[in-house]
């Protein structure tokens, strides 16, 4: 977990390679102040803690800045304003309020069985406008789609994208809108035809490495837009592709867990039963369940050893 310098950055800006649990962070270095993007999640945030406090050597971090506010981006939040007082928090602004009052319905964690620690928020990002760090200007993109609240930054002069869910080497984030009914991915192909139109050089997505060279983006733009053909074409393969990345999520902070208590986690998670009332039609809520963690063990992604379920 140290510092990834594989691609052409501005020496201020240092990427953190993160496992899937947790979005990259990208530490920005600069007169303004140092810069964080994005936190990770809560059961990694003493791991955050200590990459930002390894590279800042003693500096404090002035701001943290979330792409947007799924958990995995900004679990550790509440942490690194603990660490850091003062630290100035900004986010995209379609949730922030649900944020100043606390409404876990609205961000969704309490629905995925998620956590999230509470955290305060001081100012949004808004598309249009341009944030400094790392010494440069970045412009705040709107980039709905994986959610309809997210943005990316772009800095023009060095051509670098931080794209979070948006675009990732081989895909993007599950559509989350589509599962409940919201047109979504339109927006997904409206957001990969505006990463195009900017023409990044470098890409520092919210998960994986990063990567540029001018076909190396294109190719990624392509692998994108065909996984999104193949989404539009069969909005099913989408949805048993985002429940069973929903389960996967769980199952990676637990690692390995009782069969009773992940059945019992999976019963009680509200998201899921309103998909499975959805979509489950006559099989009964365990039998569906069974049937996704049996995909999921298909794919390669879980094990089950007797009363044990295993992350792969």
């Amino acid at each position: 977990m140290t510092p990834t310098h594989a691609i052409d950055l501005p020496p201020p800006l240092h990427v953190f390679e993160r496992g899937w649990l947790s979005a990259n962070n990208v530490l920005g270095l600069g007169p303004e102040g140092a810069t964080l993007i994005d936190s990770g999640y809560c059961s990694h945030a003493e791991q955050t803690l200590a990459l930002v406090d390894h590279a800042l050597d003693g500096q404090p971090l002035r701001r943290l800045l979330n792409t947007h506010l799924h958990s995995d981006h900004c679990g550790g939040n509440a942490a690194l304003q603990a660490r850091y007082p003062g630290l100035h928090t900004a986010i995209p602004p379609g949730h922030a309020d649900a944020v100043r009052r606390w409404d876990e319905a609205v961000l969704s964690y309490r629905a995925t069985g998620q956590r999230c620690p509470r955290f305060s928020v001081d100012s949004v990002l808004q598309p249009g406008d341009t944030v400094p760090l790392a010494g440069l200007a970045w412009q705040v993109h709107a980039a709905p789609g994986h959610d309809p609240h997210a943005v990316l930054l772009f800095q023009p002069e060095h051509g670098v994208l931080i794209s979070g869910d948006a675009l990732w080497d081989n895909g993007f984030g599950v559509v989350f809108p589509e599962l409940d009914g919201e047109s979504a991915f339109k927006e997904v192909g409206d957001t990969l035809d505006l990463i195009e139109a900017l023409a990044p050089r470098v890409v520092i997505p919210g998960h994986g490495s990063p990567f540029g060279g001018e076909a190396v983006v294109a190719q990624a733009l392509g692998r994108a837009r065909s996984r999104l053909g193949q989404f539009l074409a069969s909005p099913a393969k989408h949805l048993q592709y985002a429940l069973k990345v929903l389960m996967k999520f769980r199952l990676l902070e637990w690692q390995r867990v009782a069969w009773p208590d992940f059945m019992a986690w999976a019963r009680a998670t509200p998201y899921l039963q309103r998909q499975h009332a959805l979509h489950g039609g006559e099989q009964s809520l365990d039998d569906w369940l069974l049937a996704l963690v049996d995909s999921l063990i298909a794919s390669g992604a879980a094990a089950r050893e007797g009363d044990w379920l295993d992350d792969r």
